[in-house]
């Protein structure tokens, strides 16, 4: 797991997902995009070669489901990847097991 200073590109609404671990059999679900600070824009950015700052679409489940964030809020987010493998291709996932605003 990885904790991060990023800024809230956008967010999804939830929604409901079916879990086995989850009491009810369903679990919330939305989904975040979050980007690096700094990156292309800034003087540390151009040094390391950078033209973009890198992005993330990660999942919030439960309680973080029922979070609302918005464009441009600064937050730390603790991020856990994780890969699995269907049909024979490799997907990524990022989960999104902690989040909290920083600034006003």
């Amino acid at each position: 797991m990885e904790t991060k200073i990023l800024k809230v590109v956008r967010q999804g609404e939830a929604f409901g997902v079916q879990s086995a671990k989850a009491e009810s059999g369903t679990i919330q679900k939305c989904n975040i995009v979050l980007r690096e600070m700094g990156g292309g824009r800034s003087a540390e950015g151009r040094l390391q070669g950078k033209k973009f700052e890198n992005e993330y679409v990660c999942a919030m489940l439960g309680n973080l489901a029922a979070c609302r964030f918005y464009e441009g809020d600064v937050v730390a987010a603790t991020l856990r990847f994780s890969t699995h493998e269907y049909q024979g291709q490799v997907f990524q996932e990022i989960l999104c097991t902690d989040i909290v605003k920083l600034n006003k």
